[in-house]
């Protein structure tokens, strides 16, 4: 089954190429080191580095809280910081100290992984969350990289979409060294694909911290308003024309509507959608580092940024979780908590079940059917006068489930110091 994935793969290198350069229209950043993309450079990694791979966004930014906890505990380390999506590149930048080095994770073909491999040599390898890669995982293992899979997930729709190929997958599940699982249900589904040496550690995302000059923007563009702001956070394809369409029913004065697209390449598609409305858009874009005067005139700003979500949240009186509103899984709405912002969610939040549930108990989050509905709650929680009480137990929420960074950190180090266990071969 490898061998039939691998030359799959290695036929459709062409098409690889054409979507990254397309891509690259939007955002330039893929069209960069493209040799990389195939296991190829000159530059190598520090002697004994540690491997982190966080392919987006979300995950580099879980994987902050990790590499500090792992610098902490040995502060001469070196990382390779690996991804595979411009946002999470962008994002991972910040991470970099001297003697690091970042780089694209390659195409998952043997000569990619193993040219990749055997040019970096690292002393340890960290996938984020569900990157397990057939090819990665068994020449990692032949050259002798005990790998972590930290943060690690898996919903039960994955789990069952994974059984489909689970002569392929489970072999490459089975050959992680360590697997560091979120929650006991992500525990339970991970060792039933056929990962080993599961560890329950809890959830990266709640040791994330909102970047402070950040946050204290938002709030400061917040209190320059005189309305109310509602955000859209982290839409996706399918969620805005229904969102637009219930936010022109919102009898007048509405609040502001913040949107901020999950996918960077959407954003001149957004701002499409937002004209052809007939509602009256700002982009951020325009704005520089205060929006000018006119713009709380608009009916509907664009978040056409990266890596501002802080600062979206903290001027926003309430956010409704994008991802959630179509059958896509929802997103991480650990990090609206972090910045005191309440959450609505919508019907589908299979990808972060355990945190939305655990949100809601906590009354950081609302649970609404639609979008429809998700609005007219919206609009009542922002202008709501016990809001202050529901930004008090989003962020006691947030607190209260910190501490896996350093667990992870100690279980990764260690895993490093044992070594693998399979054998080195040509």
């Amino acid at each position: 089954m490898r061998f039939l994935y691998s030359t799959l793969l290695r036929l459709g290198i062409p098409l690889y190429f054409v979507r990254l350069l397309a891509r690259s229209i939007s955002e330039p950043l893929y069209r960069s080191d493209l040799a990389g993309r195939l296991g190829y450079g000159r530059q190598q990694a520090a002697r004994d580095c540690v491997w982190v791979h966080a392919v987006s966004l979300g995950e580099t930014r879980a994987a902050e809280a990790l590499v500090k906890a792992m610098r902490e505990l040995d502060p001469g380390m070196r990382l390779l910081l690996t991804h595979g999506t411009a946002t999470g590149c962008e994002a991972g930048r910040q991470l970099m100290q001297p003697g690091d080095l970042q780089a694209w994770l390659p195409l998952d073909t043997p000569g990619a992984v193993k040219r990749f491999l055997r040019r970096h040599r690292p002393s340890l390898g960290v996938l984020m969350e569900t990157e397990i890669w057939p090819n990665l995982v068994h020449y990692a293992r032949r050259e002798r990289v005990p790998l972590v899979l930290a943060n690690a997930r898996l919903s039960e729709r994955s789990l069952r979409k994974g059984e489909r190929w689970r002569r392929l997958l489970r072999p490459a599940v089975a050959g992680i060294d360590q697997t560091l699982a979120q929650t006991d249900d992500d525990a339970y589904r991970l060792r039933k694909a056929g990962a080993r040496q599961v560890r329950v550690m809890g959830n990266l995302k709640f040791d994330m911290t909102p970047p402070p000059k950040l946050l204290a923007r938002g709030l400061e563009w917040r209190q320059r308003l005189s309305r109310h702001v509602v955000m859209a956070a982290s839409t996706r394809n399918g969620e805005e024309w229904p969102l637009l369409e219930a936010w022109i029913n919102v009898p007048a004065p509405r609040p502001l509507l913040l949107i901020v697209p999950r996918h960077p390449n959407r954003f001149d598609e957004v701002a499409r959608l937002v004209e052809r409305s007939g509602l009256r858009l700002r982009r951020r874009s325009e704005f520089g580092e205060s929006p000018p005067p006119d713009a709380e005139l608009a009916d509907v700003w664009l978040g056409d940024s990266v890596a501002e979500m802080p600062m979206y949240y903290g001027m926003s009186d309430v956010a409704l979780l994008g991802g959630s509103f179509a059958p896509l899984g929802g997103q991480n709405l650990i990090e609206a908590a972090a910045c005191g912002c309440p959450l609505i969610m919508g019907p589908h939040t299979f990808n972060f079940a355990d945190a939305a549930q655990m949100a809601r108990a906590a009354g950081a989050a609302h649970r609404v059917q639609s979008i429809q509905e998700g609005v007219k709650a919206a609009v009542v929680m922002a202008t709501d006068q016990r809001r202050n009480d529901w930004v008090e137990r989003a962020l006691a929420f947030a607190a209260a489930h910190r501490g896996a960074a350093r667990r992870m950190a100690e279980a990764a180090l260690r895993q490093r110091n044992a070594g693998s266990g399979a054998e080195s071969q040509p």
